[in-house]
């Protein structure tokens, strides 16, 4: 699984102004609506659902929200770059600008968990992440993204 069939250039959002973590998840959550046909409202539910288990503030200003969905014909992924970082209960308690949201069916299982191995593998290489913090555009952003090589 690439990360170029997770992500479509048209799922990234290259200057997000939301202000806080619950608007983050909407704005993302609209954006998964707008791509998959499902309602942004139960996109938004299931990941809230999931945010309550556990901030998914991985550190170092990154989140991965995920959640499984009936309905959906697949994995998909929004990325969102905040203009301004937004408090997101991290581990390392770091304000967010770097937010990655994964849905996934139902029945995903395995894929699943191998698709947010996948994305936090590459958002723990550095250079990746500097690369997508001073990208300009949704384009050099799913450059970034879909040319890396992930770190071990």
């Amino acid at each position: 699984m690439d990360l170029a069939d997770l992500i479509a250039e048209d799922a990234i959002l290259p200057a997000l102004r939301s202000q806080s973590k619950k608007q983050v998840l909407q704005d993302i959550s609209e954006k998964a609506s707008e791509l998959t046909g499902l309602p942004a409202r139960t996109i938004f539910e299931t990941i809230l659902q999931r945010e309550r288990l556990g901030s998914t503030g991985i550190g170092n200003g990154i989140a991965i929200p995920h959640g499984k969905l009936n309905g959906l014909p697949g994995i998909r992924g929004v990325f969102a770059r905040l203009v301004k970082p937004v408090e997101f209960e991290a581990m390392d308690d770091q304000p967010v600008d770097l937010v990655f949201l994964l849905v996934a069916p139902e029945t995903a299982g395995a894929d699943h968990l191998k698709a947010l191995s996948k994305i936090a593998r590459m958002l723990r290489n550095p250079h990746t992440v500097t690369d997508l913090r001073a990208g300009r555009d949704a384009h050099a952003l799913h450059q970034v993204m879909t040319q890396v090589q992930p770190t071990p």
